[in-house]
């Protein structure tokens, strides 16, 4: 009896693997099947694709531009796939993207709507604009022997940028003297923004440290701003990565490092090579693991800036203040292809210690704190759109002419006389603008004739109409805190560069002031 059983025994096991072993290999081959047909597949359409175009080419009524057609073809199958998957014509273009880097002056250009021409807008720091002495507003003449008025600014901007070290003859003009100037400018490799733009010490013993961009070398910069801060008796800290768009991965974990323990995972990757596949951990001692931390974060904080807030989040490090980051959970990697051209192809997916992937998601902050919108009368007096005007512009190009010096950052203001001056100079120049609240009676009008109720509400919308219509005096009344916000933060970068800006920015930032105040309670409680 124990002898059938063990016989039955064995029977059932040799079946059960026989049935494995079957089932495996029904598998196999449906892989290797599936493998087969998509092989097939993609030769089939490649093969299509070449005979059309083949086609195309030999029959089509006009001769085709091969890199127009064949570009808008290209273009046209990545946007089928992920914004990140970008092809780049030439290689330079994708060596500017990856290394945040350019060969040029190192000065913002914008056209100016009033001269129709191209103008300085701001000098970067440290760069051959500041150099040499360009200042806001100076008219861009000609760039050798080519003439520069009446072009655009992608035009100028071509010709202002090329290979460090080249060197060009520039000629402008400046507004507050008329005087034509000629100067000798050699291109130098330009950073698009200060790594750090500012750090500095916040009451109560609050550090603060701004990083704009994850280039290579970056955590070794806040490193050395951590210890210099430290040093100088900082008890918490806000890391502001607001705007910071991201960059290294690498960086993004020695940054985390900083402040957890070596050993942990910061960032796991998953593709679906097995080169893709990566987990990134902490390797070295940090520097410090209990000084409070919070970091500032918005809806321009993406890929490894929110690697660096999600980690320090998941790992109970800091605190996050401000609003949801971008959702870029996408890893890409750069390839050459011929003739000097390259691609950037999404290979995998990052994914946080807790195991989320924020792709479209982003990172939710412990603490929300959303800022006011932008009022509509402050775009078009501020910006540099089609749609804009230049009377702030060349108001603040009038005031650098006339002060030599200002005050600190920390402290400069403009005064009562001042902005009722740069008042006086809107309404002068006849300056309009289109409400929002007027766009959408003008649409709610069309609505109701289209749906037969436009003659039966008609003195509704007249009065309605007559309140919403727009005093520009009032409307400066209304505002003035933020005109003069902005008016304040665009003098300051002529004479203190976007660190003055960023100073400047921190007196009124709701977001800095929540994290600060989340802070100074950790620090009390550690006392």
């Amino acid at each position: 009896m124990r002898t059938k059983r063990h016989i039955f025994i064995a029977v059932s096991l040799l079946l059960a693997l026989s049935l494995q072993a079957q089932e495996s290999n029904r598998s196999a081959q449906s892989a290797a099947a599936a493998a087969k047909n998509h092989h097939l597949e993609v030769a089939k359409h490649l093969d299509i694709f070449n005979q059309l175009y083949k086609y195309l080419d030999l029959m089509y009524v006009d001769t085709l531009d091969a890199e127009k057609v064949i570009g808008t073809g290209i273009k046209s199958m990545l946007r089928s796939l992920d914004p990140y998957t970008e092809y780049f014509p030439e290689q330079k273009d994708l060596r500017t993207f990856i290394s945040g880097k350019y060969g040029g002056i190192g000065a913002l250009i914008r056209y100016h709507l009033g001269q129709k021409t191209v103008v300085i807008d701001e000098p970067y720091e440290g760069t051959p604009a500041q150099e040499v002495g360009l200042k806001k507003g100076d008219v861009i003449l000609s760039i050798d022997d080519s003439v520069m008025t009446g072009k655009d600014t992608k035009y100028v901007s071509e010709r202002l940028r090329g290979d460090a070290g080249t060197t060009f003859m520039l000629k402008i003009r400046r507004p507050s003297t008329g005087k034509e100037m000629k100067m000798k400018v050699t291109r130098r490799q330009i950073q698009y923004s200060p790594t750090i733009p500012f750090y500095g010490m916040r009451e109560g013993g609050v550090g603060y440290i701004s990083l704009s961009q994850f280039t290579e070398g970056c955590s070794q910069e806040v490193r050395r701003a951590f210890v210099d801060l430290r040093n100088r008796g900082m008890k918490a800290l806000v890391l502001d990565l607001r705007g910071n768009g991201g960059g290294s991965e690498a960086e993004a974990v020695n940054l985390v490092n900083m402040f957890v323990p070596r050993g942990l995972t910061v960032v796991s990757n998953r593709g679906k090579m097995k080169q893709a596949v990566h987990e990134y951990k902490t390797t070295v001692e940090p520097l410090d693991t209990l000084m409070p931390l919070a970091v500032l974060v918005n809806g321009e904080s993406a890929s490894a800036s929110e690697i660096t807030c999600g980690a320090l989040q998941d790992l109970k490090r800091a605190i996050l203040v401000g609003t949801r980051t971008y959702g870029k959970g996408l890893v890409q990697v750069p390839i050459d292809l011929p003739y000097n051209t390259n691609v950037k192809i999404t290979t995998s997916r990052y994914y946080l210690p807790s195991d989320r992937c924020i792709q479209g998601t982003g990172v939710e902050p412990d603490m929300v704190v959303k800022l006011d919108t932008l009022p509509n009368i402050a775009y078009y007096l501020t910006g540099s759109g089609v749609d804009s005007t230049e009377v702030a512009f060349d108001y603040v190009v009038d005031y650098i002419s006339r002060h030599p010096t200002i005050d600190k950052p920390a402290e400069f203001h403009l005064t009562d006389a001042d902005f009722a001056e740069f008042k006086q100079r809107v309404l002068k120049s006849g300056f309009t603008y289109d409400p929002v609240s007027k766009k959408q009676l003008a649409e709610l009008v069309k609505t109701a004739k289209f749906e037969g109720y436009y003659d039966e509400a008609r003195e509704t919308f007249d009065a309605l109409e007559a309140k919403l219509k727009h005093d520009i005096g009032r409307d400066l009344d209304q505002h003035e805190t933020v005109l003069r916000q902005m008016l304040e933060e665009d003098i300051l970068a002529a004479y203190y560069y976007q660190s003055g800006v960023l100073e400047a920015g921190l007196r009124h930032d709701r977001q800095l002031e929540a994290a600060v105040g989340v802070l100074t309670e950790k620090i009390a409680e550690k006392r």
